[in-house]
């Protein structure tokens, strides 16, 4: 039913007074929110053991699907808790590693992506298997002063999912509420009562709404440790968020799963009252989207709301007698709203002869595994005068998933957020832009009109797979770097022995045709299809060696670093994970060529610092001797007067550091020549610009590229990057005439905005997004923004790629 495909609506109403209503409830997601994964433990008891009225009634009428999303995490994080044996003493803090192998708390921000074995395996349940009409996802903690934050959720909410998703929202959250209210369960808070919105897609809850299912999330507190709900006197006062508030108390964990199970039953109890209702509702959302997809449609948006009052404004003193009152004529909507060029699209074409068709595959199984229909050209084809050859893949809107395709490939158009005129920004849950279509430089054409060709539908779930092909005849053989699967390619080479050398001309990558070439090369896992040319060697050829990589890393696990080990893995580059003890140890050149520092992990530089700051910066973490031995050599932290000058003579040497997002603070310990760009004077002295001024949350922008720097080999003139109030700098002037520092890549124009928010973007104008200096005999690549953002970020994967040989 939720595709709603051939099935009309007599037949869906039949189908759904006849059917069950499918109920997901999920815990445990991130591992250290032990609420979640214990309450999954007590439901199911319950559910198999009680035998009153409600409980028998939910069995009869609803399918449960209860989900321990991180089973491996629970199990470090509670031998952690239990390893001490006096109960006063333990703590769910500290846990050396991250508890999901990669990507720790960020295993919630996956699910459009879905990178991840087990975000992979829910996926595959929730959008292709069973697309449950209700999912609830459990998590901790509820903002201070309350027990529980849940549905419905405050503004903004996203503009391409239905609006029975919201309304269906605000229907189960009130049954939730409710029920707390009932039983005499204070503390439940929602809309501006918490920080949780609907606008963003990627975590467990909001993908999907994207297909049109009632997605809730709970943050409560507590844990195995008793704890106490604090005294906020600003949460006491009732109000429509939250009218029932709780009074400080001591809190135990049977309070939290008490609660936990009351409002799972809420859940499933509506479910149960109205399994009809949730089932042809689903229906319709998808046969909304078909429908929509069908024809000429128009969204609305904030740009599309400015551009009809602008032209309002045009002509407003000769139209201010002719106007309604309290509105304008409607000429001005159709200006904007009947526009043919402001339709949406009926859908996308994806060409097969595209620079990184490999990575074009990619983002087509990222959809597919969210339940995306997509189809393939079996002939070469004509659509709006332009001619696509045969294996090209086609995804149209009129499916029931459309408001998840849109998201994908259009731009995201976050309002602007404050909380008064003139004052500070509202942060966004997350982040304000993601198009992956442009995260993953995926080249696509929109089309506007119904279009079709020889195209075969490809079955739901069924992933796209390498199409093997036989090598070209020749002396040697070709392969670009503009495909990231080339770098894969080219990792196994080296590793079994083959020449590879690099073409200081184009950056391209030129294979003598060894046999040991050829048996790699003919391996169809090496690629979906990578395209490999005979070609003589070039005239610039330089033979390539793998450098001897380190990433750092912290105690406890870092994301950023964590989600780079993913990408090495992946792309088959052999990588050591350092710690601030190895880099303050030194002699990092015998060890390794290249080091890659991430977000968090350089500090910023202090002019005051003195040795006994900079030794007491040096150490973090827990005490030695409160831990396992095994963990005690990651303790640390990078520090001004012991890591930084390891650092200097790392690079002296001749090795290499890459430095993303705020790890380019290095450029100021090595007092390069660069300075902040996003500054104001204020009476004569440079001040950061506040964020009434200039503000950019997570968001896709667009940079100007020098291709014909080595570090930017494979990358177009124009590149997006994703961008969260990321460094930019300004250069000076005689460094880069000199050579010394070489500009990367830069903001060329004044509105780079791509899919977010960027208020005050103008300021970034001629800034530079990343660049290139020496340093002693070795150099330091710099890049403000997040080139490997949770591995969704593909279009600049090469700008690390591409400093990891030697």
């Amino acid at each position: 039913m939720a595709r709603a495909e051939g099935l009309s609506p007599e037949e869906a109403k039949k189908l759904a007074k006849e059917g069950k209503a499918v109920v997901w409830i999920d815990g445990g997601l991130h591992a250290n929110e032990v609420v979640g994964a214990h309450q999954l433990i007590q439901m199911a008891y319950n559910l198999s053991s009680r035998t009153d009225a409600e409980t028998t009634n939910i069995l009869d009428k609803v399918i449960v699907l209860m989900t321990h999303a991180n089973p491996d995490g629970q199990e470090l994080q509670s031998d952690w808790y239990m390893r001490e044996k006096n109960p006063k003493k333990r703590s769910l803090s500290g846990l050396p590693r991250l508890y999901e192998k990669y990507a720790g708390h960020d295993n919630n921000r996956d699910f459009f992506m879905l990178n991840l074995k087990e975000t992979q395996n829910m996926g595959r349940q929730l959008f292709v298997e069973w697309i449950p009409q209700i999912m609830y996802n459990h998590h901790q903690a509820g903002p201070a002063g309350t027990v529980v934050a849940g549905p419905p959720y405050r503004d903004p909410y996203n503009y391409v999912f239905d609006p029975m998703v919201l309304t269906s929202i605000d229907a189960v959250g009130a049954a939730m509420h409710n029920r707390m209210n009932v039983e005499g369960k204070p503390g439940y808070t929602q809309r501006g009562g918490s920080v949780f919105s609907t606008w963003y897609n990627g975590g467990l809850r909001t993908t999907t709404y994207f297909h049109n299912m009632i997605g809730l999330l709970t943050e409560i507190v507590g844990g195995p440790t008793p704890s106490e709900i604090p005294l906020v006197p600003a949460r006491l006062l009732p109000n429509g968020d939250s009218p029932n508030p709780v009074l400080p108390q001591k809190w135990y964990f049977k309070n939290s799963i008490d609660y936990s199970i009351s409002l799972n039953y809420a859940v499933l109890g509506y479910a149960q009252r109205y399994s009809d209702e949730l089932l042809y509702n689903i229906y319709q959302m998808g046969k909304n989207s078909i429908d929509r997809g069908s024809k000429d449609t128009w969204s609305f948006s904030p740009k599309k709301i400015d551009a009809i009052n602008d032209a309002y404004q045009k002509d407003r003193a000769a139209l201010v007698s002719s106007a309604g009152r309290g509105g304008m004529p409607v000429k001005y909507l159709d200006t904007v709203m009947k526009a043919p060029q402001n339709r949406d699209a009926r859908g996308y074409i994806l060409s097969a002869d595209q620079p990184d068709f490999t990575t074009a595959i990619r983002f087509l199984n990222a959809l597919i595994r969210t339940g995306i229909g997509v189809q393939k050209a079996t002939a070469p084809f004509t659509v709006a005068g332009k001619n696509y050859p045969a294996g090209s893949y086609i995804v149209k809107t009129d499916q029931a998933f459309r408001p998840h395709i849109l998201d994908m490939f259009e731009p995201q158009d976050h309002p602007n957020d404050f909380k008064y005129e003139g004052g500070p920004p509202i942060a966004p849950y997350d982040a304000a832009g993601w198009t992956l279509a442009y995260l993953m430089n995926v080249k696509f054409d929109r089309i506007l009109d119904k279009f079709d060709g020889p195209f075969e539908k490809l079955p739901y779930g069924e992933l796209l797979k390498a199409t093997p092909k036989a090598l070209p005849s020749g002396s040697g053989y070709v392969l670009s770097s503009s495909a990231n699967e080339s770098y894969l390619a080219v990792n196994e080479l080296l590793k079994g022995g083959a020449e590879v050398y690099r073409n200081t001309a184009d950056g391209s990558f030129y294979v003598p045709a060894s046999a040991k070439a050829k048996s790699i090369l003919d391996k169809a896992e090496h690629g979906f299809g990578m395209r490999v040319m005979a070609a003589q060697k070039p005239a610039k050829a330089v033979k390539i060696a793998p450098s001897r990589i380190a990433i750092w890393d912290t105690y406890g696990g870092s994301m950023d670093s964590g989600w780079i080990r993913f990408i090495m893995e992946q792309y088959h580059f052999d990588a050591t994970v350092i710690y601030p003890p190895d880099v303050d140890a030194g002699n990092l050149k015998d060890k390794f060529d290249v080091i890659v520092f991430v977000d968090g992990s350089i500090p910023a530089y202090n002019p005051n610092a003195t040795a006994a700051a900079g030794n007491r910066g040096g150490f973090g973490g827990p005490a030695p001797e409160s831990i396992p031995e095994e963990y005690r050599a990651r303790i640390g932290r990078m520090s001004q007067d012991k890591s930084i000058p390891q650092l200097k003579k790392f690079l002296e040497a001749g090795g290499e550091i890459v430095a993303i997002g705020s790890a380019t603070n290095l450029a100021a310990h090595l007092e390069l020549p660069v300075r902040n760009a996003m500054v104001e004077l204020v009476n004569g002295t440079e001040k950061r610009l506040p964020a009434e001024k200039y503000y950019v949350p997570g968001s896709v922008l667009n940079v100007a590229v020098d291709t014909k720097q080595p570090a930017n080999w494979g990358t177009d003139r124009t590149t997006d990057v994703y961008f969260d109030n990321s460094p930019v700098f300004k250069l000076s002037p005689d460094a880069v005439s000199s050579g010394r520092i070489k500009p990367l890549a830069w903001f060329a124009n004044a509105t780079p905005l791509r899919s977010g928010w960027a208020w005050g973007q103008s300021y970034l104008q001629d800034g530079v997004a990343a660049f290139e200096a020496d340093y002693g005999k070795g150099k330091l690549f710099a890049f403000g923004p997040e080139i490997t953002f949770r591995a969704q970020t593909h279009g600049t994967f090469k700008w690390m790629f591409n400093q990891l040989y030697k």
